[in-house]
């Protein structure tokens, strides 16, 4: 079986689906999102779309990202909804073809709001969107290190499990690793959205 793990999307859907028909998925692969599905590129809903599909077939896991946290905050104050659109979140709405939050499918937010984690992990490797304290254990975690925390140089997590996430834009188009944790947002939407978003194999 093979673990799959998907960087940053970003409504770039042309990428994600050139991504899947690179990887040739196999009955038995896991495939791990590791959030930021939305905001910025032209088709937020499509890619909900895809995510929805296979997390249904039992597939896929998908992880939050700060910037689905961004979205889900916006239908409670007008302040958070000019601070997510400012972060590309009117690209989300271009995607619907509306102007109203209400107007996207109750199936789309109860993806958004019930069906993603802030973290996985296997055997060998530990799965989050941003960042990790390294001496703090994976569940114990806050929401500002998994959720909104740069890259940087991490030191190694505690669990001794190889980390992998996204979030933090690689503007070279490459993955960045340090051996015991790697980042794999490599900048889809900076670089273009023609331009492929990242996987790795895990395991």
């Amino acid at each position: 079986m093979r673990t799959l793990a998907f960087g940053d999307i970003h409504g770039c859907y042309r990428s994600l689906d050139a991504l899947a028909s690179f990887a040739s998925f196999e009955s038995d692969d896991r495939i791990i999102t590791l959030g930021d599905y939305v905001d910025r590129g032209p088709d937020s809903r499509r890619v909900i779309e895809w995510l929805i599909d296979r997390q249904t077939s039992g597939v896929l896991l998908s992880l939050r990202g700060n910037h689905e946290l961004m979205m889900v905050a916006a239908r409670h104050s007008e302040r958070h909804r000019d601070e997510w659109l400012a972060c590309g979140g009117d690209a989300v709405l271009s995607s619907y073809c509306t102007d109203r939050l209400d107007d996207i499918p109750d199936n789309h937010w109860r993806f958004l709001t019930s069906s993603l984690r802030s973290h996985f992990t296997t055997r060998t490797h530990l799965f989050v969107h941003a960042n990790a304290y390294a001496e703090i254990p994976i569940d114990e975690q806050p929401d500002f290190m998994l959720y909104w925390e740069s890259f940087g140089n991490p030191a190694p997590h505690e669990s001794g499990l190889t980390m992998v996430c996204g979030h933090t834009p690689q503007r070279d188009g490459f993955p960045l690793s340090v051996g015991h944790a790697i980042c794999i947002d490599t900048w889809v939407c900076g670089c273009g959205f023609g331009q492929p978003t990242e996987s790795i194999r895990a395991e």
